[in-house]
């Protein structure tokens, strides 16, 4: 199927340079007296790499066919992430840069929306936050009590973000996917 460069949209997978590639970012740009142009930031599934592209905006782009899933994260394998389909228990192995900073809030059985195209996955989406548990929170100061005090914890992923001094070690806590910050106690 094909579409006008004005109907791009991010997140949408197309034919470019005889490669497939998702676009990661949308920019309609029309400059005083020059004829209108989508600018597009494109990442390649073959090889990764992202590059801008313009386009004019009456050019016609072969849109690829999408597929979402549900995944659940189940282990890693050395340094690879394993993740696993509920409905049919397939398995699919991603490499760290796939998952990037995503690792700092995947615990295990965590559900994530996993996307492909062609029976690759090229885009890992967490939920707008977790409940993760606090591994180590120093105690809070006697008298520190000004207003909004906040201290260091480690979460079980191994990350290390500001909570409120009430916060003990062993606490299942809300995290925000999005900021990586504290949003309240689970």
């Amino acid at each position: 199927m094909s579409v006008n460069a004005n109907e791009l949209r991010k997140g949408q997978a197309i034919q470019y340079n005889s490669d497939v590639c998702v676009v990661l970012e949308v920019t309609h740009r029309t400059p005083g007296n020059l004829r209108a142009f989508v600018q597009a930031i494109l990442r390649s599934i073959r090889t990764g790499k992202s590059m801008d592209v313009r386009f004019s905006s009456a050019e016609k782009i072969e849109t690829v066919p999408l597929m979402t899933y549900k995944m659940e994260f189940s282990y890693k394998s050395g340094d690879d992430y394993v993740f696993v389909n509920p409905e049919n228990y397939e398995e699919v192995t991603v490499t760290p840069e796939f998952v990037g900073d995503s690792k700092n809030f995947l615990t295990e059985n965590s559900i994530v929306t996993m996307t492909f195209v062609e029976e690759k996955a090229v885009i890992l989406e967490l939920p707008s936050s977790v409940i993760l548990t606090v591994a180590n929170a120093p105690e809070g100061l006697k008298g520190d009590s000004a207003n909004n005090v906040q201290k260091t914890v480690t979460l079980e992923t191994g990350v290390e973000i500001n909570v409120p001094l009430f916060i003990k070690t062993g606490e299942k806590i809300k995290v925000d996917t999005r900021t990586g910050k504290y949003m309240e106690r689970a």
